[in-house]
């Protein structure tokens, strides 16, 4: 169990001031200028030691993403952009940071911008968080009243402008070559890579993509030493997380563990049990919408990180965003429910994922009602490995993962649906 003092998120839940004066009295915004003072190098090794995970969901090591950026600028600036364009279906972790402790991310875009060698920083916010997008312009205003953005950032000698950018709604701007694209000013449709976003990102420019609790967690790392973070989680799975667990739990909440926390600990501790009791618990997604869903048996046991999700379970730990449902689910109306999500936010610049999220969906809606034969489960398997993988971007994937995980775990279900119409059909006849 992850102790108070260890929390990077003091106010998770509001109950303190968002303001500066209640971000410097939890701690932050100590000593930011010393840590600049230490140089690139210093920032970045740290973070390689660390162990942070990009927490966005791919789990990419941050310090190694940073590394890839130029040590010397060819004449082009160089910026970082933020990723708060949080549309994952059940993730919700990186608003409770916006709207209740902003200054944690802005002081994390300053340093994390000056390791990288940018002047300016770009937070894209999805176009339905109004609210916590006022909360962030304010606390950012606060910050350049006093001198903390701006000329001379915090008294650090380095000149540093922060930029929020309000989106429009779109899930696919949070993949990051569309989220660029759409800054720029153009539909946000991914880029194919290479070139990558380091080498020629925004306006063309090195640019390095990372979510918003990726940075937020930066200054602490580096103020409370990379061993201290390291210390938390299984190695490789390293430190500190925020968990949005919704769904059919007591008392659904986000709240901040340690990685490699067992999944039943997460549960009894934070959301006071699964409703109805353990034995009423059908499937977990652990992740957030894309991650394939888990037979609820086999979560109880299960690890929260991004190795033994993966390998263990065949899922993953993707924003950490855990949906549970107990066995008043329609597991498999669940699930259309996401293929017809994913059909809607696909921007169409692919083949397989434009006619593919279509076809699924389409599918998916048979077999909810059991309007379809036995053959096509193993036909929609096979589709959704048609899409899987062949597409410039990663929604084909979360299109496809969440259809695999319901026929790999609930293909009973499917089966039992199916025959139940038929033999209704037949003594209709």
């Amino acid at each position: 169990m992850l102790k108070d003092q260890d929390r990077i998120f003091t106010n998770l839940y509001g109950m303190h001031e968002r303001t500066l004066a209640g971000a410097k009295a939890r701690g932050h915004w100590d000593g930011t200028a010393g840590i600049i003072a230490k140089g690139r190098d210093w920032i970045v090794d740290e973070m390689k030691a660390s162990g942070l995970r990009g927490r966005g969901g791919a789990g990419f090591p941050t310090g190694l993403k940073w590394s890839f950026m130029p040590k010397e600028s060819d004449g082009r600036p160089a910026y970082l952009v933020i990723n708060a364009d949080e549309s994952e279906p059940g993730t919700c972790k990186d608003r409770e940071i916006m709207r209740h402790d902003p200054h944690t991310l802005i002081e994390g875009a300053l340093i994390a911008s000056f390791a990288m060698g940018a002047h300016s920083s770009y937070i894209y916010i999805r176009g339905e968080y109004i609210r916590e997008r006022e909360a962030l312009q304010a606390a950012i205003d606060e910050a350049y009243d006093a001198g903390l953005l701006g000329k001379n950032a915090a008294g650090s000698g380095w000149d540093f402008d922060l930029f929020l950018h309000h989106g429009a709604g779109a899930y696919i701007c949070g993949e990051e070559t569309a989220l660029i694209e759409s800054l720029e000013g153009k539909k946000g449709m991914p880029r194919m890579k290479p070139p990558f976003p380091a080498m020629a990102g925004l306006y063309g420019a090195p640019s390095t993509v990372n979510n918003v609790e990726s940075i937020a967690v930066v200054p602490t790392i580096l103020r409370r030493g990379a061993d201290w973070f390291a210390s938390f989680g299984r190695p490789n799975n390293a430190g500190t997380k925020l968990f949005a667990i919704s769904g059919h739990v007591n008392n659904p909440c986000v709240v901040e563990e340690a990685m490699s926390i067992p999944f039943e600990e997460l549960i009894e501790k934070h959301c006071g049990g699964i409703r109805g009791g353990w034995d009423n618990l059908l499937a977990v997604i652990p992740g957030g919408s894309s991650v394939p869903v888990v037979r609820g048996e086999n979560m109880r046991d299960a690890i929260m990180d991004f190795d033994y999700l993966q390998k263990d379970l065949k899922s993953g730990l993707g924003t950490a965003a855990v949906i549970v449902m107990d066995k008043s689910t329609d597991i498999v109306k669940a699930i259309w429910r996401l293929s017809k999500f994913y059909k809607h936010e696909s921007c169409g610049q692919c083949t397989p994922c434009r006619e593919g999220t279509g076809w699924m969906m389409r599918v998916m809606d048979r077999l909810v009602r059991g309007e379809a034969e036995i053959e096509e489960i193993d036909m929609l398997f096979d589709v959704t490995k048609q899409v899987e993988g062949h597409t410039i971007c990663a929604l084909g994937d979360a299109a496809a993962w969440p259809i695999q995980g319901l026929i790999r775990n609930f293909r009973d279900e499917i089966e039992d649906r199916i025959k139940a119409q038929k033999s209704g059909r037949m003594a209709a006849e």
